[in-house]
């Protein structure tokens, strides 16, 4: 046999011993990885990918977020640090102001942009650079929707302040009230001024975020706090309940 018909016949075999060879199936789609954090931690990374995207180039640096939620009771770290780059999230106190709780409960009820309000203004800040003020160090905040625009003139910033110390939460149950700004305990303060200023993002709203990831609003909170109350019937008769 010629050489040439040698090559032709091995190449020949190999490709039937080839075609024999079982070849193991892809799988059609990949499954999804499971994402960083807990189930409200999740919730947040959404939030804040969404406020930075509706903010767009008013804000300059993307990787740490602060959102602070003012639908539940001030005794609750309700200021979450969403760091997106290592999708962790650190959670703090803070204070709302007077104006947005009368009542003086640690419940907020109403947001107002008005000057002289001493309320919370919700919607988006750009955070801007450190100053020394009435409250030592504190950090300038930029309101970026028609419900806060009017922050730099009502100097809504961010501060350290005794009342928003946890100290003031096992005495009196609740944190202290602010004129309007967001206002910290020393060490939340001292991350919030490491990691919050200089260009990023700030978002306040009132979102009832529980740990599983539900949103409440401020009666479910409360519902769920108060133990059921047998009525005069299941009293008389439990058995039968």
């Amino acid at each position: 046999m010629k050489r040439r018909d040698l090559l032709k016949s091995g190449l020949a075999a190999g490709i039937i011993a080839g075609a024999s060879l079982a070849v193991p199936a892809l799988p059609a789609r990949l499954a999804a990885q499971p994402r960083a954090g807990s189930v409200r931690d999740r919730v947040l990374f959404d939030i804040a990918k969404r406020e930075l995207d509706r903010a767009g180039d008013a804000i300059w640096r993307r990787d740490i977020v602060g959102i602070a939620d003012f639908g539940v009771h001030s005794a609750q770290q309700r200021f979450y640090f969403v760091n997106l780059d290592r999708e962790e999230v650190t959670a703090a106190h803070v204070s709302h102001g007077t104006g947005s709780d009368p009542e003086h409960d640690g419940w907020l009820t109403r947001y107002s942009n008005v000057e002289g309000s001493n309320a919370t203004s919700k919607g988006a800040y750009v955070t801007w650079e450190w100053y020394q003020g009435r409250y030592g160090t504190s950090v300038r905040l930029g309101g970026l929707d028609s419900t806060n625009d009017a922050a730099l003139r009502r100097y809504i910033v961010m501060h350290r302040a005794t009342y928003a110390e946890p100290s003031h939460i096992e005495r009196w149950g609740r944190l202290g009230r602010s004129n309007g700004c967001f206002a910290f305990g020393s060490d939340n303060f001292r991350t919030a001024l490491l990691n919050l200023s200089g260009g990023r993002l700030l978002y306040a709203d009132s979102l009832g975020l529980q740990d599983n990831g539900a949103m409440l609003t401020r009666e479910q909170q409360l519902a769920a706090l108060t133990p059921d109350v047998p009525s005069a019937m299941q009293r008389y008769s439990p058995g039968a309940f």
